[in-house]
């Protein structure tokens, strides 16, 4: 709390020697998009909301949509605010070679952005406060050496199904403990591709966007720290969002997001290594730490610890894992975990059992990517829905139950059949008791298998 209030008076008295001397730096505020039919408003809006000298800061909106009219769409949006005295760009692309990361160079590279100090990414759900650039701005001014401050997420939808309050729980963990210790022990964590505000400079000196692996934002962030740049977490400033809330939606987002880092580990593990500006200390911390460690064995021990080794161990009579190893350090340490969503304490059990089965295409998406196979590349945007499912959600979800060929997922099935095999032999042969652990598994499985968890839309 002490800490709090420090840096709010810090940031107060920036904020009045800033406005006394009149000398505001330049802000480009980037918003990436595309197709993005059901909340393009709500990012346009918010980004040009915020506060700070009119002439002091441009909304350049990079539209990569395909869609002809959302594009005509959005572009009026932006003449909107244009008319209303903000000073908005609206640009577009006749392809959309290396997606994001082409965005987001091709932007940096039109001629008046020339003298823009700090850019400000928001992808097109995020809805920054109006005291956004306030809040983070004085930071990057204060510290030369600072190449970008993160701002963590706040979920919109988090409370509109099971799914999104599961997922709430395992990004609030994310934010709470992962980036905040990267924060304060080594000034380094993984740039989270939107709601943070980086040096132009600092991209400049590492080597701007790069389109080589799906995590463009990951790469960047990796290359900015090996030339000495210190990153900033800012845990008590939120930028609102929204949470994929279909499965199909889901599964994408997670294939990119564990496929990605594998790939980016294998791609500059050596560039790491020969790396001579920063120290032993903090490749040590990158390399084992934040890749080796959180991205890759992290799915791995998940998924054939919970899902391979238990229900085998079951099949077979000369196992015995102790409940110790099995049971009571495992829950010990999700319950830790879970302790950063104090309102979802009670659906640990739940989160568990949804976060075994997604392991399951975690460590798949992490093979892939460190063996550069098929789908290493493959970039699909995350669906947002924004305000669909509040104007149509009793009609869609007539309309779902007769698709069900979109719904069903075969290696779920398959794993749920295999759980309820082992734990039907494990009731019948056995008295461990693994058997209660492993239909609630196989359940999961099922459930998850079939579609019946999120919401879902027909095409």
């Amino acid at each position: 709390m002490r800490k709090k209030r420090y840096t709010k008076y810090k940031l107060d008295t920036m904020k009045e020697d800033l406005e006394l001397n009149k000398s505001y730096p330049k802000v480009l505020i980037q918003i990436p998009m595309y197709n993005e039919k059901e909340v393009y408003k709500l990012s346009i809006g918010a980004a040009c909301s915020v506060s700070w000298p009119s002439d002091r800061f441009i909304i350049q909106v990079l539209d990569d949509s395909t869609n002809e009219a959302l594009r005509v769409m959005v572009e009026l949006e932006c003449r909107k605010w244009i008319d209303k005295g903000v000073n908005v760009k609206y640009e577009t692309r006749n392809n959309r070679n290396g997606y994001k990361a082409g965005a987001l160079r091709e932007g940096l590279q039109k001629q008046y952005v020339e003298d823009c100090e700090f850019v400000a990414i928001f992808d097109a759900d995020f809805q920054p406060e109006e005291n956004f650039l306030w809040r983070t701005i004085p930071f990057l001014l204060e510290n030369p050496g600072l190449g970008l401050v993160q701002a963590r997420w706040k979920f919109v939808n988090a409370d509109e199904c099971l799914m999104t309050r599961l997922q709430e729980m395992s990004l609030d963990y994310h934010f709470s403990v992962e980036q905040e210790v990267g924060s304060s022990t080594c000034s380094f964590f993984g740039f989270n591709g939107t709601a943070g505000v980086w040096r132009i400079q600092a991209i400049n000196d590492a080597g701007g966007w790069k389109d080589r692996t799906t995590v463009e934002d990951m790469d960047l962030a990796v290359r900015a720290s090996l030339k000495g740049w210190k990153f900033l977490f800012v845990g008590d400033l939120s930028v609102k969002n929204e949470l994929p809330s279909t499965f199909k939606a889901y599964r994408y987002q997670q294939h990119r997001w564990s496929c990605g880092p594998a790939n980016l580990f294998r791609k500059m593990t050596k560039e790491i290594i020969l790396c001579e500006k920063v120290s032993t200390w903090k490749k040590f911390h990158v390399i084992y730490a934040f890749f080796f460690v959180r991205k890759i064995i992290a799915h791995w021990v998940t998924f054939f610890f919970y899902c391979v080794v238990i229900p085998l161990s079951v099949l077979v009579p000369e196992v015995a894992l102790p409940k110790p190893i099995a049971i009571y350090i495992p829950a010990t340490i999700t319950f830790l975990n879970a302790v950063c969503t104090p309102r979802s304490l009670h659906l640990v059990v739940f989160w568990i059992l949804f976060e075994n089965v997604m392991s399951l295409h975690r460590t798949k998406a992490a093979i892939i990517g460190l063996l550069e196979a098929n789908r290493v590349n493959e970039w699909v945007v995350t669906e947002k829905l924004g305000n669909l499912m509040k104007q149509k959600n009793a009609k869609a979800s007539k309309k779902s139950r007769s698709r069900v060929g979109e719904r069903i997922h075969l290696l779920e099935l398959i794993m749920g059949m295999f759980m309820l095999h082992c734990a039907i032999y494990n009731l019948l042969f056995r008295e461990d008791h693994f058997f209660i652990y492993l239909i609630l598994q196989a359940g999961a499985f099922f459930i998850m298998g079939f579609g019946y968890v999120g919401t879902f839309v027909s095409n």
